[in-house]
C-alpha cells in the first residue's frame, strides 16, 4: 500500500486530462443508471480496500466541517462551539471550516483509527463520495480525490472500462 500511495499523485496526474475529458463526455450523455453503476463499483472496491491500511485522506487533507458537524463534535468533547472552532478549525479560501492542521487532529497515527469516529464530520463518513446520488455532479471532486484515495483512483479507472466513451 505504501508504494502505491507514493505513486498515486503521479499516476492520478498522468490520468487527469483523460479523466476530465471522460467526465465531460459522460456529463453530456449521462446514463440513467450511472449512480447504480457507481454504487456497484464502490461496493466492489471497498470489499478489497481497508481504509485503516491507508488513512491518506486523514493524513493529507481536511474535510469541510458543517455547523451541524461542529455542534455534534463540540458536544462530544463537552466544549463550547466557539472554543472547539478556535482550537481546531480555520476558514479556507472558499470560507468553509476546515482543520488547521494535517494530519487530522483526530487521527490516531498508530493504527489510522479515528478518535471521533461516531461523531465524525459528514464529509468524512461519505468519503470518497463515489457512491453518492447524482454522482456526475461531483466529477471534478472525484478527479481531485484520485490523487489522495487509492479506492477513488481504482473506481474511476474501473468506470472508464465499464462505460467506455468514444
Amino acid at each position: 500500500m505504501e508504494e502505491f500511495l507514493k505513486e498515486l499523485p503521479k499516476l492520478a496526474k498522468e490520468k487527469e486530462q483523460e479523466s476530465k475529458k471522460y467526465f465531460q463526455k459522460l456529463k453530456k450523455r449521462t446514463p440513467k443508471n450511472l449512480d447504480l453503476i457507481m454504487q456497484d463499483l464502490h461496493t466492489q472496491e471497498f470489499e478489497n480496500t481497508d481504509c485503516l491500511t491507508c488513512g491518506n485522506c486523514c493524513k493529507t487533507t481536511s474535510p469541510i466541517f458543517t455547523l451541524k458537524d461542529i455542534e455534534k463534535i463540540s458536544k462530544h468533547f463537552r466544549m463550547k462551539v466557539l472554543d472547539f472552532t478556535n482550537q481546531y478549525l480555520k476558514r479556507d479560501e472558499d470560507d468553509f471550516y476546515v482543520l488547521k492542521t494535517a494530519p487530522c487532529s483526530f487521527l490516531d497515527l498508530e493504527d489510522n483509527m479515528c478518535t471521533i469516529y461516531d461523531v465524525r464530520p459528514k464529509a468524512c463518513s461519505e468519503y470518497p463520495h463515489t457512491d453518492r446520488r447524482k454522482f456526475i455532479q461531483i466529477a471534478d471532486l472525484t478527479i481531485k480525490n484520485t490523487e489522495i484515495c487509492p479506492a477513488a483512483y481504482n473506481i474511476v479507472e474501473a468506470l472508464k472500462k465499464k462505460l467506455p466513451i468514444n
